[in-house]
């Protein structure tokens, strides 16, 4: 089973953040690196798949300061030598899409090949709205809102990422008009000869007819592309319909299985194929220890964080409205939190439910000390793994 790592880099811990202004700190941003690195150098030598971070920007409070997840993703590959480095994603509604195409193109060749791309779509208006603002009439959009922003949002998401995906594999783009953009832009003059001579793109009276985005990437036809987080039936037809690998945050078994069959259905491949799972891990001595640690980090955090942007909305029965307690959330494998003992149960549990191809570990810097992710990290390659029969590499 292939066993990839997903970081919304945190400054501080939760005391810490609850003294107010984190994010300002630079000794806390500073020990995340740290942190961060260390961690990604002990799952490059256990073989884990890949490290991806997410996009967020102006989080004075603490939470998920990842605003270049590129530039993070070149900061720990310079420091590894296998493990693959992606996003999670980058928000394309309130990015410039050609320079999105060059920078993962670039973060493709200084890798040797080991780049991953993860695009989103933003949900969170502070900055997206402040980013975006480009984009007329683009906002962030809440996971669990259909409406005319919704719609924008998904239109400039849509657009932005065809655009990426041209500029990767068309040697030039010529005559685009779209909603947001127009390449290239009607009677720019562009006189150097050796563009004639030696390039394309200009005609006869000097103006441009199209642009070569470069470079391209070193895989072919581009990196593979990931979705965080897929929660939606049109969700994950999309993703089935582009080849993108879909990551399914903890949902309720009847969400999930759902979205397996929609997946499957779309795609034509075989159930689970080109779906992933996200799961939080802490495994500790004992279940009592790592529950106390994950009660004061993911659970912490969704709920001073994530619970107001309606992340929770998707371990909902859908039949009944009603929400799982703590335990049959750690009964059901939808967090990897216990014991070894406990962790090989959980994860038996999935397997039982799911066709479990594809794990996505969520690890929390500062929230969770390093030394008891460094810890996680091994035993579930070296532990847990084993007496479950799996291969990390898949």
């Amino acid at each position: 089973m292939k066993t990839s790592l997903f970081y919304l880099p945190d400054a501080g811990n939760a005391d810490e953040r609850e003294q107010g202004m984190a994010g300002m700190r630079p000794e806390l941003y500073q020990r995340m690196l740290h942190d961060l690195s260390a961690q990604a150098k002990l799952a490059d030598k256990l073989g884990y798949n890949s490290i991806s971070f997410t996009e967020h920007h102006f989080h004075i409070e603490g939470f998920e300061m990842s605003n270049n997840p590129v530039l993070l993703d070149l900061y720990i590959a310079m420091q590894t030598e296998q493990i693959r480095v992606g996003q999670l994603g980058i928000v394309l509604p309130a990015a410039n899409p050609l320079r999105v195409a060059e920078d993962i193109a670039m973060l493709d060749h200084m890798t040797g090949g080991r780049a991953n791309a993860g695009f989103a779509r933003g949900y969170q208006r502070r900055w997206v709205d402040v980013l975006g603002q480009h984009a007329h009439g683009v906002h962030g959009a809440l996971p669990d809102q259909h409406d005319a922003i919704d719609q924008a949002n998904r239109d400039a998401f849509e657009e932005n990422y065809r655009l990426v995906k041209r500029a990767w594999t068309e040697e030039m783009i010529e005559g685009y008009e779209g909603k947001l953009w127009t390449i290239p832009i009607p009677s720019t003059g562009w006189p150097p000869r050796a563009t004639k001579e030696m390039g394309k793109g200009v005609n006869e009276d000097g103006l441009l007819t199209g642009i070569g985005v470069v470079p391209k990437p070193v895989q072919k036809p581009h990196p593979p592309i990931f979705q965080p987080f897929a929660t939606s039936e049109r969700s994950m037809r999309w993703c089935a319909d582009e080849g993108i690998v879909a990551i399914v945050p903890p949902v309720h078994e009847k969400l999930e299985n759902q979205l397996l069959d929609v997946y499957a259905e779309q795609s034509g491949k075989r159930r689970g194929e080109g779906v992933a799972f996200l799961r939080d891990l802490i495994i500790c001595d004992t279940d009592a220890e790592a529950r106390a640690i994950w009660e004061r980090s993911s659970r912490w955090a969704s709920e001073k964080w994530f619970i107001d942007f309606g992340f929770r909305q998707g371990m909902k029965d859908p039949d009944t409205g009603v929400f799982p307690d703590v335990e049959e959330v750690l009964a059901n494998g939808y967090a990897l939190v216990g014991s070894e003992d406990t962790v090989c149960r959980q994860l038996e549990v999935m397997a039982k439910r799911l066709p479990l191809e594809w794990l996505f570990c969520w690890m929390f810097t500062g929230l969770v000390d390093n030394d008891t992710n460094l810890r996680s990290l091994e035993r579930l390659a070296t532990k847990v793994y084993p007496r479950l029969g799996l291969d990390m590499k898949g």
